[in-house]
């Protein structure tokens, strides 16, 4: 019976990919940057292994959502305390910390452990287009031409 090998961490090489997150949908947006992130996208995939590449999104200020949702999504976060919970629209978390919502939208899409929590780590989001990642020269990842809003 042969074995299947497993890639060692050493010789995986990790690109840096950057997208632009203006009038994109952000379930379609994150669903494919956590792809990315988990390295879907490579043939060395292995579910327990982290062979993904690091993303950086710019522009989450600018990241759409369809039908009543900026108004009617509920965002909640709780200090620990009794009577603790805080809750906030899309529309004024948008406002207030655009990263925020396109770090949860795509934490919720990787795996809730210890390797989702490394995976996340790679993940750079700016609310404007500039970034201080130009060193490690990122290519633009291309998304599905659906993922755009109308």
């Amino acid at each position: 019976m042969n074995k299947t090998p497993l890639p060692s961490i050493d010789s995986l090489d990790r690109q840096w990919y950057v997208v632009d997150a203006e009038n994109q949908t952000l379930g379609r947006l994150a669903s494919e940057v956590a792809s990315v992130l988990r390295g879907k996208n490579k043939p060395c995939y292995t579910p327990h292994l982290d062979a993904g590449d690091f993303v950086i999104v710019i522009n989450a200020d600018k990241v759409r959502v369809s039908g009543n949702k900026a108004t009617q999504k509920i965002y909640r976060r709780h200090s620990g305390r009794p009577g603790g919970m805080k809750t906030e629209t899309f529309a004024h978390l948008q406002a207030r910390l655009p990263e925020r919502i396109v770090e949860k939208a795509i934490k919720g899409m990787l795996p809730h452990n210890a390797l989702g929590r490394q995976l996340f780590r790679k993940l750079k989001v700016y609310k404007g287009t500039e970034h201080p990642h130009a060193a490690q020269k990122p290519q633009p990842l291309a998304l599905d031409p659906a993922a755009a809003a109308q």
